[in-house]
């Protein structure tokens, strides 16, 4: 399907605002930075920043993010919110009012989920408060921050709502993903952004589910070994990571969705940026565009030898 728009979305979002909850790194990082490319007024939230670190102990910070946002052309605002205070979602969304009068776009991609989960360990053996604490992070983060920041969003139609995850909806379906903490999580946001479409949609709003592929993630390029331009140096350690995908990717999906004036044809759909990147046209950094869903059933999933032709 042709889509409207082509390319990567320059200076479009020009006087929108958007806040992406979530957006210390990855995938909210590179999210937030294309916002800005497109040229819009970007509030990134998150637990990390200069003077204090979250228990990921990563060195990623809210105030590194927004300079990225308006070294690419927009207006980077960092505000520091545990999305889990509703007080202070609620602050944020005062100040958001206040200083701007109107929300064009919510992404929420608020995790913190990986330091919990215990992988391919059987529910009953998992840390339950581990377990617990990761849907918390994972599902309460997102409806708290939905339910505080909606009624902005529907002050002026054409708003848009994208809930991040980790997997399309067809694949999470019939693939168990890895136990059952990060399973549920993972399928709990999927519904969330099927119900928002419907409560949204007659609204004049829009909400979709929205899925990067394999993605090189800060966490990913160090667990790898690699940089973002050595990345390919870590095929060698799995060849599947061929089809692996910059955080800036997932962010032109965004862009592109967000400076849609059709965008309601997704409403409560699951996305991808891979199917999106057909859509619109927009690239990653190298030019190409990866389909990591499709690649991840018909060549790693059905234990083919890894090849990116024809998928990226």
């Amino acid at each position: 399907m042709a889509g409207p728009l082509k390319g990567q979305i320059k200076g479009q979002l020009k006087g929108k605002v958007a806040l992406v909850a979530g957006a210390t790194r990855g995938a909210g990082r590179g999210i937030a930075v294309e916002l800005g490319a497109a040229g819009a007024t970007v509030y990134v939230t998150g637990r990390t920043t200069r003077a204090r670190r979250s228990e990921y102990d990563r060195p990623e910070t809210i105030e590194d993010t927004a300079d990225l946002v308006t070294a690419a052309g927009g207006e980077g605002i960092a505000v520091p919110v545990d999305h889990l205070d509703a007080s202070a979602v609620r602050a944020l969304v005062d100040r958001v009012a206040e200083e701007q009068g109107r929300l064009d776009v919510l992404v929420n991609d608020i995790w913190g989920g990986d330091p919990l989960a215990e992988w391919d360990t059987p529910m009953w053996e998992h840390d339950l408060d581990k377990g617990l604490r990761l849907l918390r992070l994972a599902v309460e983060t997102h409806a708290i921050t939905s339910h505080h920041a909606l009624p902005l969003l529907l002050r002026n139609a054409g708003g848009l709502v994208v809930e991040v995850t980790d997997g399309t909806a067809e694949y999470n379906r019939d693939t168990y993903r890895v136990n059952f903490f990060y399973d549920l999580a993972k399928a709990s946001v999927l519904r969330m952004g099927f119900a928002l479409g419907h409560e949204l949609g007659p609204r004049g709003a829009t909400a979709v589910v929205l899925t990067p592929g394999w993605l090189r993630s800060e966490m990913m390029l160090d667990h790898f070994g690699v940089r973002e331009d050595t990345w390919r140096d870590g095929i060698a350690r799995d060849p599947h990571f061929a089809i692996s995908e910059s955080p800036h990717y997932v962010g032109r999906a965004v862009a592109a969705l967000a400076a849609d004036p059709d965008v309601a044809r997704f409403n409560g759909q699951s996305l991808s940026s891979g199917g999106l990147a057909q859509v619109y046209g927009f690239t990653d950094l190298d030019g190409s565009r990866p389909d990591a869903w499709r690649y991840i059933v018909e060549v790693q999933g059905a234990d083919k030898p890894a090849d990116v032709t024809g998928y990226r």
